[in-house]
């Protein structure tokens, strides 16, 4: 087992891109049922920036258990250095992706080396390599638990309800609002697996890379509003969220359903004269559901779309692309 130090990208304190900073730290020791992971590449989600602007204390937790300075990220792609007791089916060598210890900020990810439940991670498909699998592990878990199965039992922060998805089959249509980031374009083609047909509703740039996707119909909302050209759809993913997504709720056919992935206000009277179901879960490490999905990356099924990569050292810029926006895919860091 590796010992002595490693580099990461730390915060000791809440701010800016500008607060990531590049340290020498400890060789982290993996406990039971865990492995050191020797990373290759990482990607950047939403949480990181999150936990970078301040917020330490996940939905659904009573009170924070972040200490500064910490390493952010979660999703990781790399090889198995170290095995520790209690770990089966794992072994020294073995590549492995995974999105490390979510609903927290315990992930650490950000790192040369990474310290995993081995529960977490799946063998990374042979047929991509670590930057498209760093890709994929909390977006395309997003998207899978939304759409495909929800993979356990724990009830939301969100709603009291457990989240149940839609059946997607050849008679239904999905409008997935967001299709070019990190959920929705994971979410567009996992629906297009299961025979669905698919509205992408995106900035008119994205065009091009959503239909080649699989998207069979094209909005561009920066010239067209989406509730005034789509009524009678099964269901609406909307990976933006927030207090506008309750527009798309017209779109709807009665008994359809939206699923926001970051909720918003909504009106239980509206809800409930349109005759449709609101629902949300938070996504959770699942390495079953994860080895799932890597199937489908293998077989190219299911492609990962790479907006930008950066090296570690310059987490920093990564940060600042994703302040920008309009990404096509996901932002990943490199491990030399």
């Amino acid at each position: 087992m590796p010992t002595g130090t490693m580099k990461a990208a730390r915060l000791h304190e809440h701010g800016g891109p500008e607060v990531l900073r590049y340290d020498e730290v400890p060789i982290p020791e993996p406990g039971p049922g865990e492995v050191l992971v020797r990373v290759h590449a990482i990607g950047v989600n939403p949480p990181d920036w999150y936990l970078r602007g301040g917020l330490t204390t996940m939905p659904g937790e009573a009170e924070s258990t972040v200490s500064l300075p910490v390493i952010p990220g979660t999703d990781v792609s790399g090889v198995v250095e170290a095995v520790a007791a209690g770990v089966d089916g794992l072994a020294v060598g073995d590549e492995v992706f995974g999105l490390l210890r979510f609903p927290s900020f315990h992930g650490r990810a950000y790192a040369e080396y990474v310290v995993a439940p081995a529960s977490d991670l799946a063998r990374k498909p042979a047929g991509i390599d670590h930057v498209h699998a760093a890709g994929a592990p909390m977006a395309g878990l997003t998207a899978w638990q939304f759409l495909i199965e929800t993979g356990h039992d724990h009830p939301s922060p969100f709603q009291e309800t457990r989240h149940r998805p839609t059946v997607l089959d050849g008679d239904a249509t999905v409008l997935v609002n967001g299709a070019a980031g990190g959920v929705g374009h994971f979410a567009l083609q996992l629906a297009k697996w299961k025979g669905a047909r698919v509205i992408a509703v995106a900035s008119g740039g994205h065009e091009s890379f959503l239909r080649d996707l699989g998207a069979d119909q094209f909005i561009d909302y920066t010239r067209s509003r989406p509730e005034e050209l789509v009524h009678d759809v099964d269901l609406v993913l909307d990976t933006v969220g927030g207090p506008d997504s309750r527009r798309f709720l017209r779109t709807l056919k009665r008994g359809g359903a939206q699923f926001p992935v970051f909720p918003g206000g909504f009106d239980e009277e509206e809800i409930a004269k349109l005759g449709v179901t609101v629902s949300s879960t938070q996504v959770r490490s699942n390495g079953a559901q994860l080895a799932e999905l890597g199937r489908l990356l293998d077989a190219g099924t299911v492609r990962v779309a790479i907006d930008s990569t950066f090296a570690l050292a310059d987490a920093r810029a990564a940060h600042e692309r994703a302040a920008r926006g309009h990404m096509q895919g996901k932002i990943v860091l490199t491990v030399a």
